[in-house]
């Protein structure tokens, strides 16, 4: 120890507590909250671990490096285009958020015949999405649209706009009764189903 500090340890104050009690103390200020530095979360760790095995496996078959993480992108893509086709009925339109297709093509005769049965029962959210099934599914066989399931009312405004753009003002407004009392569950009365009526003989008279 050089002269120099054994003469600055010599102007220090000499400690009033016991080396343990000091070391005690720094111990409980470490375990405080602010001081602790969490590690990884059980889900971030079996994330990691299903990573570690999966790339690998992919090592063993097709060799370490930059070509396991391509396949493995690969399989990734695969599983998500599974789940989208699974998800298939499922659509966004692109305005209005998500649209839900009907399953299966009917011909207009039966749509129509579903809306009457429904506003007889006073129950006018189905008898105007029904009119609306039926109204497209006209202007399908007129060859102005093409109806296919899973397909948005966005979409079947967007092509008739083009088809027949004379049509597109009342179908714009049809869509719209369609849509609020649909997907924005919009209290729907006669009044409103009477107007789709109204609409909807406007745009199929255009489309003669």
């Amino acid at each position: 120890m050089t002269p120099a500090l054994v003469a600055v340890l010599a102007d220090l104050p000499k400690p009033t507590r016991p080396p343990g009690q000091v070391a005690g103390t720094v111990h409980q200020v470490l375990n405080r909250p602010e001081y602790r530095h969490p590690g990884p979360s059980f889900l971030d760790r079996l994330q990691n671990d299903v990573l570690d095995r999966i790339a690998r496996v992919l090592s063993s078959v097709v060799g370490a490096g930059v070509g396991a993480w391509i396949v493995l992108a690969v399989i990734v893509a695969l599983v998500a285009l599974v789940v989208w086709r699974l998800a298939g009925g499922v659509t966004r339109d692109p305005g209005r958020g998500v649209s839900v297709s009907s399953g299966r093509v009917r011909p207009p005769t039966e749509w129509r015949a579903e809306a009457e049965g429904h506003e007889r029962a006073g129950e006018w959210r189905q008898a105007v999405r029904c009119r609306y099934r039926a109204l497209v599914a006209d202007l399908a066989g007129r060859g102005l649209l093409h109806e296919i399931p899973g397909r948005t009312a966005g979409e079947y405004r967007a092509e008739l706009g083009v088809a027949l753009p004379v049509a597109s003002p009342p179908f714009t407004g049809a869509t719209e009764l369609f849509e609020g009392a649909w997907y924005g569950k919009r209290p729907t009365a006669a009044a409103d189903s009477a107007r789709f009526r109204e609409l909807a003989d406007r745009i199929l008279e255009a489309a003669k």
